[in-house]
């Protein structure tokens, strides 16, 4: 019996060395990479670096701990404006010869460094400069409480290489430990375990042992404080904002238990959230242990908490497993989009959950025609060779991928399908995978050869083909239709008391979504007298009321809109309101005012996209 043990054993061991192997072998070629991990990859980093706020620079070590799979001589990292000082080899620190490449707009340039066959760590040596797109440098003048200054990165898509020397690909997966020294007055957190209290002496450390892609990679520094929510949940904000946060935040541990209850235990330890200054340029960003949130969520009644519950979603879909390339996208995004509507199911009820589905409808229809239905940009699969890959991060893969979901999940039943996203969850684990990767495990594991399933669900019209297929799911909200009752009749009846059936976030944006083509400015005075949509709306009331505002020249409304979006920096909300204004002449000449004015308080990825638009 032994023997058998035994034997046993050394197969198994010989099967598992095998898979390693195999694995070392898979990583997809990535357009928007210079590395070359099927020859060298790096599996963590160490990085000791100093931030400094007069500089407005990070400067210090990383050390990458490395497989020279093919015991070749080089190892490729991607950098954007750093500024690469020395490298060197080993602990014993022998220096080598590196080389910079040429440069490719957005991808900054390789960084080719000389190794040995038996390399297993690389020092590099480096300091960040004012070109760092990934970096945002804040003025006390420009933070909640105007005392101190404030640092944030945002790393997605293709910018942590411009603050890390790193291989900068969603496909390339590692550990990291790091040690961050930072004025004393300030405290760090990273995505990570994190501090829960500043301490005396300005450095802290951090320990992410699980593995996680590069644009993963984020550090925050500012006058934080921290508040527990629960036993693992808690929430990060500058002192004036930590009250309201925590207040907003209250139902984040729900949350967290309904998701694990949908799809399998949260793997990340704690999931706390970092409230930013405005000039974030996102609702949210999904950094691991720390998701980093845009003010503007803070509405002071919870009606917007439901992007908690997207950022939440991406514990399962994007950080666990993750799309391996840009064109990919659509699994980070429509599969986090689809755990964010279940979620919110459980959390806020079945109601919420239908108007959630026929607002997302509506972002999928109007983006569709922007497009247009044959735009190849339109396809879930895209295809980002040559170009930014930021453009790919647009409403189509979170809803055009929402809703193929939908359709698999209609075409076997809820229960079938609850099944097999966990357990996709479950056999995809920290892993970064491709979209072939998912239609295959679709196909073993769910269609398993049924063509009238397979005809049903029409996997290749939804991926790989633009437009919106045949077999879209149907959305209905009896709440919504009783707005459009409202809609057809208010004309008739008068505005008078409508704000007190038109009560909800949601209903108010539905409101307005669809108010008249041809309302005049008189209508529009008497509806924001009513629901005070200019002055006393949340985020997303004033975001969706100033499009009509600014498509009808209702000019009472002029300052509160310039006023939003000089506040503001989440790129989405501004492109809607800045693409309004660009249709007139007149709109053009204000809204390269307006940027003029805020383009200093945004982030560098918003003033890439409006200068975009505004030319």
């Amino acid at each position: 019996m032994k023997k058998i043990y035994l034997l046993t054993f050394f197969f198994a061991a010989l099967a598992c060395q095998k898979k390693d192997n195999s694995e070392k072998d898979t990583f997809v070629k990535d357009e928007h990479s210079y590395s070359k991990p099927n020859l060298a990859v790096v599996k963590h980093l160490d990085l000791d670096i100093k931030v400094d706020f007069d500089t407005q620079s990070i400067s210090g070590k990383a050390s990458w701990q490395i497989d020279n799979v093919s015991k070749g001589n080089e190892i490729i990292f991607d950098e954007n404006t750093l500024n690469i000082r020395k490298v060197t080899l080993g602990d014993d620190e022998k220096e080598t010869k590196f080389e910079l490449g040429a440069e490719v707009k957005f991808h900054g340039k390789p960084l080719h460094i000389t190794i040995e066959p038996n390399t297993t760590k690389v020092n590099i040596y480096y300091n960040t400069t004012k070109d760092a797109i990934a970096l945002q440098w804040l003025t006390p003048q420009q933070t909640a409480d105007k005392k101190k200054p404030f640092l944030f990165s945002q790393g997605e898509s293709i910018w942590s290489r411009t603050w890390i020397p790193c291989q900068d690909s969603p496909g390339i997966r590692f550990t990291y430990s790091v040690k961050v020294t930072v004025p004393k007055d300030l405290m760090a957190v990273m995505s990570a375990v994190n501090p829960q209290q500043k301490n005396d002496t300005g450095i802290y450390t951090f320990k992410q042992d699980k593995a996680i892609p590069s644009y993963l990679m984020a550090i925050a520094v500012g006058d934080i404080k921290f508040k527990a929510i629960d036993e693992r949940t808690g929430v990060y904000a500058e002192p004036s904002l930590l009250e309201k946060s925590a207040w907003e935040f209250a139902e984040l541990g729900k949350m967290v238990v309904a998701a694990e209850k949908l799809f399998g235990p949260y793997r990340w330890g704690r999931y706390d959230v970092l409230v930013l200054p405005p000039s974030f340029p996102y609702g949210g960003m999904e950094n691991p242990n720390l998701t980093f949130l845009t003010p503007g969520v803070i509405a002071g009644d919870r009606s917007l908490t439901s992007l908690l519950a997207h950022e939440l979603g991406h514990s399962w879909s994007g950080n666990l497993v993750t799309n391996a390339t840009w064109d990919d996208i659509w699994l980070n995004e429509g599969f986090t989009t689809y755990v964010e509507h279940r979620i919110g199911e459980v959390v806020f009820g079945e109601k919420e959950a239908k108007m959630q589905g026929v607002l997302s409808r509506k972002d999928l229809n109007d983006n569709i025609a922007e497009f247009g239905n044959t735009n190849p940009d339109t396809r879930l699969k895209v295809n980002t060779t040559g170009k930014n890959p930021d453009d790919a991060i647009n409403e189509i893969p979170y809803v055009k991928g929402y809703d193929f979901l939908k359709v698999i999940e209609q075409a076997v039943g809820r229960a079938k399908f609850d099944v097999f996203i966990k357990n996709y969850f479950d056999a995809h684990a920290f892993q970064s995978i491709t979209t072939e990767d998912f239609v295959s495990y679709l196909n073993e594991n769910l269609i398993k050869k049924d063509k009238a399933l397979a005809d049903k669900i029409k996997v290749e019209d939804w991926i790989y083909k633009p437009g919106v297929p045949s077999n879209i799911t149907s959305v209905i909200s009896e709440d919504f239709n009783v707005i459009d009752s409202i809609q057809k009749n208010w004309r008739k009846t008068g505005v008078k008391g409508l704000n007190q059936k038109i009560k909800s976030t949601n209903e108010k944006q539905h409101f307005i979504d669809y108010l008249p083509e041809d309302i005049t400015i008189k209508e529009m005075a008497e509806i924001d007298a009513e629901f005070n949509f200019t002055k006393g709306g949340n985020f997303v009331i004033k975001r969706q009321w100033f499009v009509p505002a600014i498509r009808h020249h209702y000019t009472v409304a002029y300052p509160a809109i310039e006023q939003f979006m000089i506040a503001t920096s989440r790129t989405g909300s501004l492109a809607t309101l800045y693409k309004e204004m660009v249709k007139t002449p007149e709109g053009k000449i204000w809204a390269r005012q307006i940027f003029n004015k805020a383009k200093s308080g945004y982030h560098l990825t918003t003033v890439q996209d409006i200068e975009g638009l505004l030319k």
